[in-house]
Parts: structure tokens; C-alpha cells; sequence
């Protein structure tokens, strides 16, 4: 892919996918990955499954935001351009939300309603959890990253160990052709 691909139909779509996405990610962005995925690779094409899980792994294996997955998705649709509208489509809305929710909840955290209305989103925001997993799951036919997959999520679960070494051994397990 060019980093500058004139494509401002593309570019509109992003946007306009991203920005709706952005107002409901009660969770983050990665709970979103499955709506994603049905609309940048099985309606508008603008993806190949291969390019959307690697956008997923290369941006939650580099340091900083894991939103960043989105600009990679935006960059393999139509470079750099895409990228940027992306990026913006998914931040601006939640942001400004975001922003002014904490700012009302802040002075009114006493509340009873406020109370439950938080309670309340953590199955909400597990569920859509659950889906993104789900979705970039390794293949069925493939045990040994079933395997791994199910050892990792227990470790991260019962032990302390930092989630970097646990990529780092996916790494070392991949490049020796293991998984």
C-alpha cells in the first residue's frame, strides 16, 4: 500500500464508520473489533481478514494507545490519508464525550442512579469483551494455538506476570514455527 492513495470515497467511509463506532465503545475501541471486521472486511471489502488481524497485533504489541490498531486499519485501506480519518473518526466523538461525562459524573458520584448506571456497564463492556476474543480466536483447526491461547489467558488471569513476556514468548514460539 502507498502511503498516498487518493481515495476520498474511502476516506469518507471511514470516517463516518469510525465516528459512529466512537460513540459506542463503552469499553474501548477493541470491543468494537467485530463490528469492525463485518463492515471493513465482509461488506465493503476495504480489508482482507489477514490485514485486519494484523492490524490488531501489531498495535497491541506496540507500546502506547491499543486504538492505534484503528489508524492501521485506516493506513491498509487507503494509506496515510486513511490513517488520519480514521484515527480522528474513532477519537473525536469519544473523546468529547468522554470528557464531559467524567466532568458531570465527578460532581455527582453519590448518586444512587450514577452508582448503578457504572455497575451496570461492567457485563456490558465483559460481553463485547467476549465477542472481540472470540472473533480473532485462532482457527480451530489449529490445537497448538488453542493450547497456547487457553495457557496464556490463564497465566494473565492467575499469575503476575507482565503481559510483555507473555508476547514475547508468542514471539519466540512463532518464529520457531511451533505455533
Amino acid at each position: 500500500m502507498s502511503a498516498w492513495v487518493w481515495a476520498p470515497d474511502v476516506w469518507w467511509t471511514l470516517f463516518k464508520h469510525f465516528f459512529a463506532l466512537s460513540l459506542l465503545s463503552i469499553g474501548g475501541a477493541i470491543t468494537l473489533v467485530p463490528d469492525m471486521h463485518r463492515r471493513l472486511v465482509l461488506t465493503d471489502h476495504l480489508l482482507s481478514d489477514a490485514d485486519f488481524t494484523t492490524s490488531i497485533a501489531l498495535a497491541q504489541a506496540a507500546p502506547g494507545p491499543n486504538v492505534l490498531f484503528v489508524a492501521l486499519m485506516g493506513w491498509y485501506s487507503s494509506g496515510l490519508i486513511g490513517a488520519a480519518v480514521s484515527l480522528l473518526g474513532v477519537m473525536i466523538p469519544s473523546t468529547t464525550l468522554a470528557l464531559a461525562a467524567s466532568r458531570w459524573v465527578s460532581t455527582r458520584k453519590h448518586w444512587i442512579s450514577v452508582q448503578a448506571f457504572q455497575e451496570g456497564m461492567t457485563p456490558v463492556t465483559v460481553g463485547l469483551l467476549l465477542a472481540t476474543g472470540w472473533l480473532l480466536m485462532p482457527p480451530l483447526q489449529n490445537p497448538k494455538a488453542l493450547i497456547v491461547s487457553a495457557l496464556v489467558a490463564g497465566l494473565v488471569w492467575r499469575t503476575k506476570i507482565r503481559l510483555i513476556w507473555l508476547v514475547l514468548a508468542g514471539a519466540v514460539l512463532g518464529g520457531l514455527g511451533i505455533i
